[in-house]
């Protein structure tokens, strides 16, 4: 009897960046990119919608942040449950995986409220999949602000100018052999264009 050949394990591209820079339209094209290829692909988000997620969503859409220990615990109890019950299963039947945020935003967005950035990163590591590949979107914060104001959306308590320039900052200092940074601030087929040739490079696609 022959044994059933085993799913080969999917990907995981994490897009990563200030609010602005286009990360959903940018992962909108590339999920279609992929699947176009007859790849089985899974788009998400995080924070998540689920409970520790939203405590951290409706804080800041309120205009009045938690504490930085209380998003980081919200954070990680979040990132937990999103990698045990989405992301593992996900890879593990061969999908590909595309987030909206992952911990590189923790380090960069509470790294910017004080916390230790090379502290942030090891206590995810010790429990979230490691990418595959990164994306930092990087466009100008005076750009990114604009784009923000276009939409008619209002603010959040974390989309102030000094404060966003300090997590451009966080993400600039960033060094993993996953994470590319990818000039966004061309247009969306440019930028499009630029992850591709990243997305072949790496993972043969």
């Amino acid at each position: 009897m022959e044994s059933e050949t085993p799913h080969l394990r999917g990907s995981l591209i994490v897009f990563e960046g200030i609010d602005g820079t286009g990360k959903s339209t940018q992962i909108d094209l590339l999920a279609r990119y992929l699947r176009a290829r007859g790849l089985e692909v899974e788009t998400d988000f995080e924070p998540t919608r689920g409970p520790w997620g939203m405590k951290v969503r409706e804080a800041a859409l309120s205009g009045e942040r938690l504490s930085v220990e209380d998003e980081i615990e919200c954070l990680l109890q979040d990132r937990r449950e999103h990698v045990r019950g989405f992301i593992e299963p996900a890879l593990a039947a061969g999908k590909w995986v595309l987030l909206d945020r992952y911990y590189l935003s923790m380090m960069a967005y509470q790294g910017a409220s004080g916390a230790n950035v090379e502290q942030l990163r090891e206590m995810n590591e010790e429990f979230a999949t490691i990418p595959d590949v990164a994306f930092w979107l990087d466009i100008p914060v005076e750009q990114a602000l604009q784009r923000m104001n276009a939409r008619g959306n209002g603010h959040d308590a974390f989309e102030r100018e000094d404060f966003l320039s300090a997590v451009a900052g966080v993400y600039s200092g960033m060094e993993m052999p996953w994470l590319h940074r990818i000039e966004a601030d061309g247009t969306v087929t440019d930028v499009q264009q630029r992850i591709r040739e990243v997305i072949l490079q790496e993972l043969g696609v």
